[in-house]
This record gives structure tokens, C-alpha cells and sequence, in this order.
């Protein structure tokens, strides 16, 4: 079993999940804004890594290059009377109501956009060929106007690529970082297929720079890059195809809280992922669960990623009072430069993580195990200005940021459970992130749900989840038949290309036919519909996959139609490279339930309007079978636990806490 190092960089801290081949060995510390790549080279010699350890790793890079507006200067070619198609869009407003709003912010500004005379049909069939001289007139200009990258998206290039290729070679060879829409997303709707090149195109530069310097840092050290999709891809693709890591880091810890999840017994999951500047969750129903619907900025992103909900609720979360005197909690965040006021780095804006110091929720002498005492003088100072504004005591304020908070949060989750058919009561929940522990029981209390499901290390679980995954290709194209009038050899058919396009990218990286995995899938719609939903092709039967698209649109829209004609959109392919993966560690059994061996103090909690005594338990001297009784603290270096009153916790064989209602 090779060394397996998993890192996750975040934006107040970064992670690390080191296996040795025996152990698994954990370290957490402040993210590094400047450059990422410096905490994780720091956390890599803290853990001691041996040399040919496989880095995998999570990065917002891309994700932070476009929500910053900061990515490279791009053009965009398109076909002529196509290049306002970024700008028109779908034309859907943001806001129903509202009579007027902002522009939206275009990644290629009107100066850069630029046509060309050719024209491909429907069919791939070229009507006016490419006129290379007024291309190079066309690359020149984008060259003296100071771009470094070109988005090349010309009208039904899905279906025949030959011109985008030829502009592509030209490009190239001006230096210029040329992304093309065959490439990164052969599938009709222009609009879609634009922006999501354009995106590939504004971040693939600084994705380059990043990785460049990372690789040179790492010496040796192979490196893998997580994707929005929840898999592993080579860092050679992440340069080309950067637009599929903008959910990197989120991804990882869906990826991971599954598989520990699904190990404990329980694969009907609500993942709560809570960190320093937003919450992302997500639902698996039995299995995790894929989008091609992603945003973001409002830009569509029609790459593969797992179906993740965001708001902007974390730790760092600033709580400010809007023009109306009314509280607000977020989205703007502390970071970690200067981070919440009480980690004592000058930071004075009052965050959710002070407040759940005031409240008693976090041990200023356990936080990051120790290394970091919490400054509660600190917390106090940068509250005071809120609460005298608002008439409050410091107390009330503190709560009033947490419930502000807890509301977004549970909006979140109601967001990728209810409104889409699923009763959250059936699921258990799966708070992980450094402070997703502390909010999960009200969350739990809110929504129904009877069991929550503690990881091991719940704030590290993202970077655990980056040596969990595998290697994932995906590849799809747009067919657009009705389903009914194929046979299932013809269907086979539409599929051969992308089977052998993903083996093959598989085999490239040195995965043997035993360990590649290969998930066909059809994206279908009833006809007229403007939409569609993904279901699983692997037996290549219409009849099959036409029954399965019933039951899914029963599933997400309440009904089906079962009489009407199903329509073909796009044929899809995901490819996996089977890794080794680390056997989780069990624990050592308990000699009894009484978990006062494991007991470090004893604090006082806020909970329910009221000041309870609470045990304070360190994580590390749990053994499976201990059980707790709220309210109490679990506190350990990646995260602390809040059990709050009329809830019970049982240590399981892994270490996870298995929390339910008292009885």
C-alpha cells in the first residue's frame, strides 16, 4: 500500500490526512492567502512525509480566481453573429420582482470578443469553410490587446470540431492558453457551452502558475487534483480543464463523509460540511449524488460535479447590521488574515466563531489541540459595538448570531432535501468542517433528524476524503434522437466512442483493465421539455433507461408521463481508476460506558436560554462503546462536538460519534 497524503486548502485553514501505510496521521493549520501552496508545504513538513508520497489535493483556486473577479485576461471567438451570446444569456432575471438590478459581470469584456466567418451545420456538415487568413488577422489583434487566454466556441463545434481545431493550432502558437469548446464541453446550448469554456479559459492560466510552483515545491511528489465531480484527475488536465475543480474542496468531503458513512451502516446521508466561510451540503440517497447544472457568479458550469448546496454561513462569518438595524450574519468572512477576533491576529469583526465562544461551545485551551488559545477578551471587545447598537447584552447578541446563522444553514439543507422530494427525517446527518459539529444537534432538531453521525476527524474529513477517491474521466456528446425509435445496438453505438475515449485516458495514467470502471449514463427529457435528468445505461436498453427516467422525474417533480415520447440529449461516460485505499483504524473497546476516563474538565455551555454545567471530553481518549449524556463538549485538535442537552452520543468500533435523541 503506497503513502497517501490528502490536503485540503480552505479558506481560513488548510488540512492534512497523511497515511504511512499503517497509520493515519492528521495536522491542521492557517491557510496562507497569499499562497496557498506554503501551508500545505509547511503542513507536509510538520507530518514528516516521506518522499513519492501521492499528493491528492483540494484547491480553490479557480473557485476564488472567479468569485474575486481576478482571473486572466481572456477573449472569446465565436461565430459571426454569435458574439453577444455571453452577454445575452438566457436572459433570466436574478430577481423576480426587483424592476432593476446590476449588469452581470462578464469575464470577457465587448473589446475582446471577436467573430470569425464559418459555419458547421446540425449535422457536422461544413457550409462555409474557416478562412485561416482572417483568423491570424483575429489572433493578432487579440495579442496586441494584452490577453493571455482565448475561448474558442463556435456554433455546433460538438458536432464537428474541425474548426475549432484549426484556430486552437493558430492560437497556440501565439502562446496565447487556448481553451475550445469541443474540448471541454462537446454539447449543445451555446449559451451553456460558452461560459463554461470562457470560465476554463479565465482560470486555467492562474490554475497553471499555482500548480507550477506547487509541483517544483513538492519535489518529486506525484500530483493528483481533486474535481467537482468528487474523483481525481492528473495535474497535467487540471492546467487544461481547470473550470472542473471549481467545487474541488466540497467535493472531497462529500467523497469522504460517504464512504465512512456507508462503512458505519448508514448510506442515506445529509452531508453538513461547516467551515471558516461557508457551509456546503449535500444529499446521497444510497449513492452520492451528480449535477451538469452547476453555477457559479450566475455563470452556468455544465461540467460533471456532485450536487452541492453553498451558503455563505462559516465560522469566519461576519456578523454586521444592515441600513434597516437589522442583524445579518455573512457572507463577507474574516478569513484566516486576520481571521475571527478571538484567535488574537488583530482581527476586530465579531464572527459565528465568537460567538460560540461566549456561549461556551468552544474550550479556548483545547482549540486546534492546543497550539491556539482563543482570546475571549478578544471576542468580547469586538461585540460590544454590535450589542450596544442593538440594545443587547453580549450573551443575547451571541445567540443571535448563531440562530441567524443555524437559519441559514437549515434553509441550505431543506434546499437539497425537501424541495426536491426527500423527507430529511429519513436520512442521518453528517456534520463535518471545524465547526460543523457545533451546529449540528439544532440543525438535526430543526429538520426531524433522529441520528447524526459524528466523523473521527470531522474537520480534517475533506482531506481524508482526497485519499479515499478515485481517478475520474468523464466524456459526453450530444446525440439529441428519440429514445423510443433506438435500438439498443445503436445505443451501444453512441456510447463506444466515450467508453474507449475514458478507458483510454484511464490506461494513460497507468490503471489496468481489473482496475478501471466505467459508468455509462443518458441525460433524457420528455420531448418538448426544456431540461434533463441523468440515468444510469449500463445494460445499453432503451425500454430500461426510459423506465428508469419515469421513476426519476416522479422522484424530483412529483409526477411522470410514462405515455409520452422520451427524448436522447447526451450520451455520458464516467471513467474510474480504482485506487488502493487505506483501511479506516478501529479503536480499542471501552471496559465500560462511563466515559469519565475520557473527561479533561468541565465547562459551562449556553443552551435552551440557560447556563448548564458541561463535561468536557477529549476525542483521542474515547474508546468504541463509551456513551455520553448532554450537555457536553468533545473537544479535539480539528473540531469540537457540542452535545447539547436531551441528546446522547455512543462511541462507535471507528470512533465516530453516533448521536440520537435521549430516549
Amino acid at each position: 500500500m503506497p503513502t497517501l497524503l490528502g490536503v485540503d486548502v480552505g479558506g481560513t485553514f488548510t488540512d492534512l490526512v497523511y497515511y504511512d501505510g499503517r497509520d493515519l496521521r492528521i495536522y491542521k493549520l492557517l491557510s496562507t492567502k497569499a499562497n496557498p501552496a506554503t501551508a500545505l508545504l509547511q503542513g507536509m513538513a510538520a507530518l514528516a512525509v516521506a518522499p513519492g508520497t501521492v499528493v491528492s489535493h483540494g484547491t480553490t483556486v479557480a473557485t476564488n480566481a472567479v468569485l474575486e473577479h481576478r482571473g486572466a485576461v481572456t477573449a472569446l471567438i465565436t461565430t459571426a453573429g454569435f458574439r453577444d451570446v455571453l452577454a445575452i444569456g438566457r436572459q433570466t432575471r436574478p430577481s423576480l420582482y426587483r424592476l432593476t438590478f446590476a449588469p452581470r459581470w462578464l469575464p470577457v469584456p465587448e473589446d475582446l470578443r471577436f467573430e470569425v466567418v464559418e459555419r458547421v451545420a446540425a449535422d457536422g456538415q461544413v457550409l462555409i469553410p474557416l478562412d485561416e487568413d482572417a483568423v491570424a488577422a483575429v489572433l493578432d489583434a487579440i495579442v496586441a490587446a494584452g490577453a493571455e487566454a482565448l475561448a474558442v466556441c463556435l456554433l455546433f463545434a460538438f458536432a464537428n470540431p474541425v474548426h475549432e481545431q484549426k484556430i486552437g493550432r493558430l492560437a497556440a502558437q501565439r502562446g496565447l492558453s487556448v481553451s475550445l469548446s469541443s474540448t471541454i464541453l462537446p454539447e449543445f446550448r451555446e449559451f451553456e457551452r460558452t461560459a463554461t469554456t470562457v470560465l476554463n479559459a479565465y482560470v486555467s492560466p492562474l490554475m497553471t502558475r499555482y500548480l507550477d510552483a506547487l509541483e517544483e515545491g513538492l519535489a518529486g511528489h506525484p500530483l493528483w487534483i481533486m474535481q467537482s465531480s468528487g474523483g481525481i484527475l492528473d495535474a497535467a488536465t487540471a492546467r487544461r480543464e481547470a473550470v472542473r475543480t471549481l467545487l474541488s474542496g466540497p467535493a472531497a468531503g462529500v467523497a469522504g463523509a460517504f464512504h465512512i458513512a456507508r462503512l458505519a451502516g448508514y448510506d442515506h446521508i445529509i452531508t453538513f460540511d461547516m467551515g471558516g466561510t461557508s457551509t456546503d451540503v449535500s444529499l446521497a440517497d444510497g449513492a452520492i449524488r451528480r449535477t451538469t447544472e452547476g453555477s457559479i457568479e450566475g455563470w452556468p458550469v455544465r461540467v460533471p460535479m456532485l450536487d452541492i448546496h453553498t451558503v455563505g454561513a462559516g465560522g469566519g462569518s461576519i456578523a454586521w447590521i444592515d441600513t434597516a438595524g437589522v442583524l445579518r450574519v455573512g457572507p463577507a468572512s474574516a478569513g484566516s488574515e486576520p481571521g475571527p477576533a478571538c484567535y488574537g491576529r488583530g482581527g476586530r469583526h465579531f464572527t459565528v466563531t465568537d460567538a460560540n465562544l461566549l456561549l461556551g461551545r468552544l474550550d479556548p485551551s483545547h482549540f486546534l489541540g492546543g497550539r491556539m488559545r482563543l482570546d475571549r477578551d478578544a471576542a468580547e471587545a469586538a461585540a460590544r459595538p454590535l450589542a450596544a447598537r442593538l440594545g443587547l447584552s453580549l450573551v443575547d447578541l451571541a445567540e443571535g448570531v448563531v440562530r441567524i446563522a443555524d437559519a441559514a444553514m437549515e434553509q441550505a439543507i431543506r434546499v437539497i432535501s425537501v424541495a426536491r422530494g426527500f423527507d430529511p427525517r429519513r436520512f442521518t446527518l453528517v456534520p463535518f468542517g471545524g465547526a460543523g459539529p457545533m451546529h449540528a444537534l439544532t440543525l438535526a432538531a430543526a429538520l426531524g433528524i433522529g441520528r447524526v453521525l459524528v466523523p473521527r476527524h470531522p474537520g480534517v474529513l475533506s482531506a481524508l476524503g482526497l485519499i479515499l477517491a478515485d481517478f475520474t474521466v468523464d466524456a459526453s456528446h450530444t446525440v439529441m434522437r428519440p429514445l423510443d425509435a433506438m435500438t439498443a445496438d445503436e445505443l451501444q453505438a453512441a456510447l463506444v466512442p466515450l467508453l474507449s475515449q475514458v478507458r483510454q485516458a484511464l490506461a494513460e495514467q497507468g490503471f489496468t483493465a481489473a482496475a478501471m470502471a466505467v459508468e455509462p449514463a443518458l441525460d433524457l427529457r420528455y420531448r418538448g421539455q426544456s431540461f434533463e435528468l441523468t440515468v444510469a445505461a449500463a445494460d445499453c436498453d432503451p425500454a430500461a433507461a426510459a423506465a428508469r427516467f419515469h421513476a426519476a422525474h416522479r422522484q424530483r417533480y412529483g409526477y411522470a408521463r410514462p405515455e409520452a415520447p422520451v427524448e436522447l440529449v447526451n450520451v455520458r461516460v464516467t471513467g474510474r481508476g480504482l485506487r488502493a485505499k487505506p483501511e479506516l483504524p478501529t479503536i480499542a473497546p471501552a471496559t465500560s460506558p462511563d466515559p469519565r476516563p475520557a473527561q479533561v474538565g468541565e465547562t459551562w455551555l449556553r443552551a435552551a436560554g440557560a447556563w448548564l454545567a458541561a463535561a468536557v471530553y477529549e476525542r483521542p481518549r474515547l474508546r468504541a462503546g463509551h456513551h455520553l449524556l448532554g450537555p457536553a463538549l468533545v473537544v479535539q485538535e480539528d473540531a469540537t462536538t457540542v452535545l447539547l442537552p436531551g441528546w446522547q452520543a455512543q462511541v462507535d468500533p471507528w470512533g465516530h460519534l453516533v448521536i440520537t435523541p435521549n430516549s
